[in-house]
């Protein structure tokens, strides 16, 4: 059996560059191709000289698998193929392969535009990157579990994570959340809207760092339903460009999200928002409550860090982390109390205003990690894209309640799909065989063709008139030797007369050119010309015989009665 063999490039027991190289019966597959926020040099991008240390990947991996569109699952794309070299097939859904490029490019824009590196990829690599996109649609199946980021929880834009009882051999989970069990969807909106609804009452601004897309749409959903109902004069901003074109992606991709969304579409698309407009930088600076919405979600540069930086100093101010912020980043800091910041250049930056994290990640929180299992029941269980010593407390419970260990290489039990044609099903069924039944594993008898990557079983004459074949007959030949002093003619008589008392439910044929049939069985007798006693009987059967041959040949050794 294939063993699997996973080996992880990043995530593997921290949070960001997501790159999972899995290889199993001879293919090699990656499961994403993210970055890291937290870094800056050759860090924030996965180890692919584990790979090969010269030399392009496309000789190595079979295909690239990305699970969604963030940039720790995908940010590391045009760098692996345009400029390590990849040109093989990359799976990702339609609404990834749109929005991907978008949340691509503006982070190129920061890192090369605004921050003037250098070694970094180019929006022609995007493209051509993108080239290689092979689009799939619900419900395809790829043959390796692969979990990226999920959460079991609704929210008010797309359904739970949902997985049947597949019961894989392996499943790969983030754990970002491992050790945390996060309040009710209600209390945390409930509090989420207290507090913004508090800070602008008292004439203070909210800054929200969030990603382009997934909390910033839910959360936008959220303002306005609240703003329309207390209604509130308050602005509410959103940054231009890149939470635009995502909104306009969630109208186009509207069948992806949950019922309640599709189901008011019709009369309105929640994603066109009354109350919530598009962002201009000189608003920062104007006096009066407002709450903004700003890319990117850990302050670690963007719009986001501007309006920060300016509205730092002042106590009235609230900053909301609604997702989690890796190690390095400016979110990550303000989150543990540290109160001074060191900023480019040297500059110190006093944080006076009110910081507050409320989780509206997209990631599972421990129960919803340990829900998936019990929906998957993996036979074996494998985390990343987590912090090491919380995956380890997660891994001692689920080794508690589900009995499984750490492992990384697995004996499995491949299960190939083959199609039966239903000639062949008839056929044995007219011969008495049991009807087909999945929970009694049966043997049965055909030609296996393999064609467009899919296996088929059939009888043989349509696999000879499918592939234009001629039949060849396959015998076989066994040569019995035994004492006897009666002429040929007269040990063949009585072969035949023996073996009719024995076989007295097969046709036996004594044929007068001297020989003796059973079945496609054919039995002649010669003398040794050295010893005349000495008999050479000669037995001939075809594949289909080849039991009943045997068994004669047995027979036939141990002599002829007196």
């Amino acid at each position: 059996m294939p063993d699997i063999k996973v080996t992880p490039l990043g995530a593997g027991q921290d949070v960001g560059r997501s790159c999972i190289l899995v290889s199993i019966g001879g293919k090699n597959i990656m499961l994403d191709c993210g970055m890291h926020m937290g870094y800056n040099d050759d860090r924030r991008f996965p180890d692919f000289s584990y790979i090969t240390q010269n030399g392009r990947l496309t000789e190595f991996l079979d295909c690239v698998i990305i699970s969604h569109f963030h940039l720790d699952h995908c940010g590391a794309l045009p760098y692996m193929s345009e400029m390590v070299g990849y040109d093989g097939p990359i799976y990702m859904t339609h609404p990834t392969k749109a929005i991907c490029p978008i949340l691509l490019e503006d982070f190129r824009k920061i890192t090369v535009d605004k921050k003037g590196e250098t070694n970094f990829f180019t929006s022609q690599m995007i493209k051509d990157c993108m080239k290689k996109v092979v689009p799939l649609n619900l419900h395809q199946t790829v043959q390796v579990k692969l979990v990226g980021d999920y959460n079991m929880t609704p929210d008010r834009h797309l359904g739970a994570a949902w997985i049947d009882k597949c019961r894989p051999d392996l499943l790969i989970s983030e754990s970002t959340y491992a050790t945390t069990i996060r309040d009710s969807k209600r209390c945390r909106e409930r509090d989420f809207l207290k507090k913004v609804h508090e800070t602008v009452e008292r004439g203070g601004k909210v800054l929200i760092p969030v990603f382009a897309l997934g909390r910033a749409q839910e959360l936008c959903i959220l303002l306005e339903t609240f703003w329309e109902r207390m209604n509130l004069k308050a602005p509410i901003y959103f940054s231009t460009g890149l939470t635009e074109k995502a909104n306009h992606y969630y109208k186009l991709f509207i069948t992806w999200t949950n019922q309640k969304i599709r189901k008011t579409f019709v009369q309105r698309n929640m994603f066109e928002f009354k109350h919530i407009k598009a962002f201009d930088r000189s608003y920062a600076d104007n006096p009066g409550p407002m709450v903004v919405f700003a890319t990117p979600g850990m302050l670690h540069a963007g719009q986001s860090l501007l309006i920060f930086k300016k509205w730092a100093g002042n106590e009235k101010n609230m900053v909301i982390m609604p997702g989690y912020c890796v190690q390095g980043t400016v979110g990550h800091k303000i989150l543990n109390g540290q109160k001074k910041l060191e900023m480019e250049g040297r500059a110190t930056l006093d944080v006076k205003l009110q910081v507050e994290y409320m989780s509206f990640s997209a990631h599972a929180d421990a129960k919803g990690i340990m829900q998936l299992i019990r929906m998957a029941e993996p036979r074996n269980m494998l985390l990343v894209h987590g912090e090491a010593k919380k995956m380890e407390f997660l891994k001692d419970k689920i080794e508690q309640e589900f009995t499984n260990g750490e492992t990384t290489s697995i004996v499995t039990n491949p299960s190939v799909p083959v199609d039966i044609s239903l000639n062949l099903l008839k056929r044995e069924m007219a011969l008495g065989g049991p009807l087909p039944d999945a929970k009694r594993p049966r043997t049965m008898h055909g030609t296996l063709i393999m064609k467009d990557n899919s296996l088929r079983l059939v009888s043989p004459e349509q696999a000879l008139k499918e592939l234009g074949l001629s039949e060849h007959q396959l015998r076989f030949t066994c040569r019995v030797q035994l004492h006897d002093p009666h002429s040929d003619n007269d040990t063949l008589g009585r072969i035949y007369t023996h073996l009719k008392s024995v076989l007295k439910t097969y046709s036996i044929q004594h044929v007068p050119d001297g020989t003796v049939i059973v079945e496609s069985i054919v039995i002649k007798v010669t003398s040794s010309a050295e010893e005349p006693n000495l008999k050479v009987i000669l037995l001939s059967w075809s594949y289909q015989d080849e039991e009943l041959g045997s068994f004669l040949s047995t027979l036939l050794k141990k002599g002829l009665p007196s």
